[in-house]
C-alpha cells in the first residue's frame, strides 16, 4: 500500500460519511481514479464535487487535480514490496540488517515522494529569513529536534531545541514576527508539541510541522506543514524507520538552507569545522567536541 493509500485506510473511520464513502472507493480502485474527473468520480461514489475537494483538502492537497498527480505517481512507483518487517525473535543478525536496511530505504523513498516542493521552498525560506529558530520535539522527535539544531548552529542561526514542555511554551511565548518554530511529532498528536506550536503560532511567529502523513492536528495547525512517511506500525519497531524518514527531511532543509544562502552559511560551515579541529589538537587530539 502506497503512502497516501495508507494515510487515507488509517483515517477512513475519522471521516464524515460522505467522504468515508469516497474514500472506501478511491481505496477500492485507486487505479480507476486516475481516469476520471472530478464530476465523473462524484456521480461514481454518490457524493459532490465539494466533497471531492473538501476531501482533497483534508489530506492535504491543493485540489483534485493534485490529488490525481501524486497518487499516480505513487502507483507507477510503487515497490514489489513496501510491507515494513518487524522484529521477530531468533533472526539471525544477518536477517536483521537486511531488514533494516530495507525499513530505512523504504522510509525515504516513501518519504521522498510524499515531500510538496511548494511547501518546502517555503519552509527553506522561512528558516533562512527567520532571526530565531524554536525547535520543538518529545522523546524520539526530540533526538531528531537536536540534530537540526546541531546542524543550523554550525551556521550561526540562534536557535534552540526544547524537550521539556514547560521550556517550549516558556520559549514559544517570547517568539514574535519575523521568527520560526518547527514543531517535530510523528503522530502530529502529542498534546504538549501541539501546545508549544499553537503559543508560538499566537506569538506571531511563522510555525512548521513535520508529521507522518495524513491528518493530524499538528500539521493542520502549522503555517507550513511537512511530511514523512507513515506505513510504520507496530509497537516493537521502536520508531526506528520513522526516525530516519524525518532525519531525512531535515537534512533535506539543511542542505536546501544552505544551497539557497551559499555565500553567507559556507564560510560559516567551514569556520565552524576548522575551528572544532584546532581545539581537538590543543586538547592533545582529544575528540571532545
Amino acid at each position: 500500500m502506497t503512502p497516501i493509500l495508507h494515510a487515507l485506510s488509517s483515517h477512513l473511520d475519522a471521516l464524515p460519511p460522505q467522504e468515508r464513502k469516497l474514500g472506501e472507493y478511491i481505496l477500492e480502485s485507486p487505479a480507476a481514479v486516475l481516469h476520471l474527473g472530478i464530476t465523473e468520480l462524484a456521480n461514481t461514489c454518490g457524493v459532490s464535487p465539494s466533497t471531492i475537494t473538501r476531501f482533497c483538502k483534508t489530506f492535504h492537497f491543493k485540489g483534485f487535480p493534485d490529488f490525481k498527480m501524486k497518487l499516480a505517481g505513487e502507483l507507477a512507483h510503487k515497490p514489489a514490496d513496501t510491507q515494513y518487517q518487524d522484529i521477530i525473535a531468533g533472526n539471525d543478525l544477518q536477517k536483521i540488517v537486511e531488514a533494516m536496511e530495507a525499513n530505512h530505504l523504504a522510509s525515504i523513498t516513501d518519504t521522498t515522494r510524499l515531500l510538496d516542493m511548494n511547501q518546502l521552498a517555503q519552509a527553506v525560506k522561512a528558516l533562512c529569513g527567520a532571526k530565531r529558530i524554536d525547535l520543538y520535539g518529545v522523546a524520539t522527535s526530540s533526538v531528531v529536534a537536536q540534530d537540526f539544531y546541531q546542524k543550523l548552529i554550525r551556521i550561526g542561526k540562534n536557535c534552540t531545541a526544547f524537550a521539556d514542555s514547560h521550556m517550549q511554551i516558556t520559549s514559544a511565548s517570547s517568539l514574535g514576527a519575523g521568527d520560526a518554530a518547527l514543531a517535530i511529532s510523528y503522530s502530529g498528536e502529542t498534546p504538549e508539541t501541539i501546545d508549544a506550536l499553537r503559543c508560538a503560532k499566537d506569538s506571531g511567529a511563522v510555525t512548521l510541522s513535520l508529521t507522518q502523513y495524513g491528518q493530524n492536528r499538528l500539521a493542520s495547525l502549522a503555517d507550513i506543514a511537512l511530511f514523512s512517511s507513515s506505513l510504520e506500525e507496530g509497537m516493537r519497531r521502536g520508531d526506528m524507520a520513522s526516525r530516519i524518514a524525518q532525519l531525512h527531511v531535515i537534512d533535506i532543509l539543511f542542505t536546501g538552507m544552505v544551497s539557497l544562502e551559499f555565500e553567507d552559511y559556507i564560510p560559516k560551515l567551514e569556520s565552524s569545522y576548522q575551528n572544532v579541529q584546532i581545539y581537538r589538537k590543543t586538547q592533545g587530539g582529544q575528540n571532545l567536541c
